[in-house]
């Protein structure tokens, strides 16, 4: 295993998203930030504040983020003051940020951890939940529109749901669960909607041994790597086969692809605050407004 690092000193990287221009869009969720990383040096773009976890290019230019409010880092872990999670926009033009969604049918989101758009400019967000005491928020899956007017629960009731993603012709939506380990499967019947009875998701796969899952990318050939704590990417193909690889760092927490033939991975090690690139043998999936 060989691989290129890109930046250190990165205060827990995720949500990373490879820019046409060969920059590096990530987040940094325990210093509140959305950073780019480019020819070595890494420049904040906009202090969010919170817990800035996922991030997504939208068909406005913008970056889209999960932000969880600063209630989303493993214990130990110092964090900024927590605030309300919820979706932000970041203007990458101004580095202003605004505040989209931070509640659903009057019940305030939890901990918002990652996105992604469609082809139709929609995206998909999970909210991870978490527990406070005796008492336990449980996680969802939602769909929503950029521009603020739309917001809806899709799935409710899951166990850590974490990374998102789609499948490449748009029927599937993908959520991996922290704590079971398990890839679910949510069959569309259109944009933003579910089959009937499909609510619950479905079980692909599960990690090998006891890995834990958290964010997610998906190849071209429709399988899908899945950063696992502990055990590098987990990869699992449609059908539940399932391939390893690992890397040398415990809190491996997602992964993006980009290159003239989509086989750079750029993978987020957060235990040890660096951005890697490694070439993969399977190009993943171009994002939509990624070009």
């Amino acid at each position: 295993m060989s691989f290129e690092v890109l930046a250190e000193g990165l205060q827990f990287p995720e949500g990373p998203i490879a820019m046409p221009d060969g920059s590096v869009i990530v987040v940094e969720i325990a210093r509140g930030a959305l950073s780019r990383v480019w020819n070595g040096k890494v420049e904040v773009v906009c202090d969010l504040g919170g817990g800035p976890n996922g991030a997504a290019l939208g068909p406005d230019g913008a970056v889209y983020v999960a932000n969880n409010g600063g209630g989303g880092l493993p214990s130990g872990v110092a964090s900024l003051q927590p605030v309300q999670g919820g979706v932000d926009r970041v203007d990458l033009a101004t580095g202003k940020g605004e505040r989209l969604y931070d509640v659903v049918n009057g019940n305030p989101l939890s901990v918002p951890n990652d996105i992604v758009f469609d082809r139709r400019g929609g995206f998909w967000f999970t909210d991870f939940g978490r527990q406070s005491g005796r008492t336990r928020h449980l996680s969802g899956l939602y769909y929503a529109l950029p521009d603020g007017s739309r917001v809806e629960e899709v799935s409710f009731g899951g166990t850590g749901y974490n990374g998102v993603g789609l499948s490449p012709d748009e029927t599937t939506v993908y959520a991996a669960e922290t704590f079971t380990g398990r890839l679910i499967a949510f069959d569309l019947a259109a944009p933003g909607q579910v089959v009937k009875g499909g609510r619950a998701g479905r079980v692909v796969g599960t990690a090998p041994g006891r890995a834990f899952f958290d964010s997610l990318a998906v190849q071209a050939n429709g399988d899908v790597c899945i950063a696992s704590i502990a055990d590098g990417i987990t990869t699992i193909s449609p059908a539940g086969n399932v391939r390893q690889t690992p890397l040398p760092d415990r809190l491996t927490t997602n992964i993006c692809f980009g290159g003239v033939d989509m086989c750079d991975a750029y993978i987020t090690l957060s235990q040890t605050g660096r951005l890697i690139r490694m070439r993969w043998p399977e190009p993943g999936l171009r994002l939509n407004f990624n070009n």
